[in-house]
């Protein structure tokens, strides 16, 4: 532009004006043509931008849609399991009171076909004479209560014994444990000698040597046992 205005100004008067008026409209041209490819290049910049952009919006809402449809399902899933739990739970539930049932029905049958038979073989194991007859009985004291299987009062030498007996269709090592416990404490409340014994229709050989080694106060009989003795 300093080029043209310096050959501008070597030409005469007449001249030099309306040249300076079109080298001004020139300029004035150049500089919008500029402004305006300026501005078309960052006009189409800012649409491929924004294009971008609303691709990965677009992207981002279907992959959250795909997202919240899959919390549905697992939420569906989660319930359906739930459901299927309680279900089960309570199928458990109902199992285990019908074998609790079972196992009382077959503990008192148990039981009651012992009572008459187990004051012979006390007798002759232990010199115990019973008193009375054998029971299936609660025993409160300290604000709780025990439920003992097998329980009578007789006397071995002239003292006072405590007949506690447990009566099980099948004896584990847990069953002499939390009989052994009970047997304890019926010991220290009722301050007199106590005769545990546990009756059952069978026993592991491994159960009953543990029993033997563990807990020798105990006196382990099975049912045929008594059965032939008692005739």
């Amino acid at each position: 532009m300093l080029k043209y205005l310096e050959a501008i100004e070597e030409l005469p008067k007449e001249l030099k004006v309306p040249l300076l008026r079109v080298l001004e409209l020139f300029r004035e041209d150049m500089a919008e043509t500029v402004k305006k490819s300026d501005f078309e290049r960052f006009e189409k910049t800012t649409e491929e931008n924004f294009n971008r952009v609303w691709k990965s919006i677009e992207e981002l809402a279907e992959a959250q849609k795909k997202t919240e449809i899959r919390v549905e399902e697992l939420a569906e899933a989660q319930k359906k399991t739930e459901e299927e739990l309680v279900s089960l739970t309570r199928a458990v539930k109902n199992m285990q009171k019908e074998m609790g049932g079972l196992s009382n029905t077959i503990g008192y049958e148990l039981e009651d076909s012992l009572y008459p038979l187990l004051p012979k073989v006390l007798k002759e194991d232990f010199g115990a004479e019973i008193e009375g007859d054998l029971e299936r009985t609660f025993i409160e004291y300290d604000g709780r209560e025990d439920e003992v299987n097998i329980y009578g009062k007789g006397r071995i030498d002239g003292k006072r014994v405590y007949i506690i007996g447990e009566s099980k269709a099948q004896i584990g090592k847990a069953d002499a444990e939390v009989f052994i416990k009970m047997v304890k404490r019926l010991s220290r409340h009722l301050k007199e000698q106590t005769l545990p014994i546990l009756v059952c229709y069978s026993v592991h050989p491994k159960v009953e040597t543990y029993i033997k080694e563990h807990y020798p106060d105990i006196k382990l009989y099975k049912t045929f046992q008594v059965k032939r003795r008692a005739k």
